[in-house]
């Protein structure tokens, strides 16, 4: 996730960033340009289309199809950013549900093996929830001395949960916790299953088909028609109008494409491996 200043508007907008949909498009753009020149030069040194004709009238029709366009972005931009939002709020959840299972724990337990146990297999969950969300395959994860044996083709998470379970169910039966604090232990770990189904859930229910290559070919055909409407009015000025007109929907359309997947290594993604290191830090000064 990128890191910066939000009140700092003159340096950011002067920098292109390698996460700045401006270097993606760029190439599109100097075709789209070339493109809409050639319509211009065609249509007002070649045709010599006046703006009383028939064709002048197309800006009509794009006039009417950008708004519906502008109402299409609005929803796939905010859809796109409820999902990174989301998933922003269940990693809170993540690190708020590891310091109160740590401070329990640290309360409770009172032999040194059993809370080095815990120091160490809670922030191994977040870890391997993130690798899990970023599609990392994991075999062994060593934490200090701790050796995770993790079959890489089952559930991962889940396999962690349950080491967790099996701990605390051994030392309600060694009468080492009693029957409330296991339910009060078995709640917290129970909300980790919750975040991660939930993440899962983002993660693997993109947006819908349909509306997304719908979307991709309502910008394209509409960029794609401009030059024949505002040659006439515009002349050969219809050519970088064209490509500003383009980077901006575009721009949105990838801003959205990025940002519905919250949990992958791109620039705007979530900074789930600097969450994993917080939730380290924090259980090992609580127990």
């Amino acid at each position: 996730m990128i890191s910066y200043n939000t009140k700092d508007w003159f340096t950011y907008i002067f920098r292109f960033h390698k996460g700045d949909t401006f270097r993606v498009l760029f190439p599109v753009m100097i075709a789209i340009g070339i493109y809409a020149g050639i319509i211009g030069y065609l249509e007002v040194e070649y045709l010599k289309i006046s703006q009383k004709s028939y064709v002048s009238n197309i800006t009509v029709m794009h006039g009417m199809l950008g708004f519906v366009i502008s109402l299409l972005l609005v929803f796939r931009t905010n859809t796109a950013y409820d999902r990174w939002w989301e998933g922003r709020k269940l990693w809170g959840s993540l690190v708020n549900n590891s310091r109160n299972l740590a401070l329990k724990l640290a309360v409770i337990l009172e032999e040194e093996k059993d809370r080095n146990f815990f120091r160490k297999i809670i922030p191994i969950y977040a870890t391997i929830l993130q690798k899990h969300l970023n599609n990392v395959e994991t075999g062994q994860q060593l934490f200090d001395n701790l050796d995770l044996e993790i079959d890489h083709h089952k559930h991962k998470p889940n396999q962690v949960a349950k080491m967790m379970f099996q701990r605390i169910n051994d030392l309600y039966i060694d009468k080492k916790i009693s029957g409330n604090q296991l339910i009060i232990i078995n709640a917290e770990i129970q909300s980790f299953s919750d975040i991660c189904g939930a993440c899962e859930r983002i993660k693997n229910t993109p947006i819908p088909y349909s509306y997304s290559t719908f979307l991709k070919k309502f910008i394209f055909f509409y960029v794609m028609t401009l030059p024949f409407g505002y040659s006439v009015s515009l002349g050969y000025y219809v050519a970088p109008v064209v490509v500003f007109i383009f980077y901006v929907l575009a721009s949105l359309e990838l801003i959205a494409e990025e940002i519905e997947d919250p949990f992958g290594n791109d620039e705007n993604d979530l900074p789930t491996e600097i969450l994993a290191g917080k939730i380290k830090k924090n259980v090992e000064e609580l127990i």
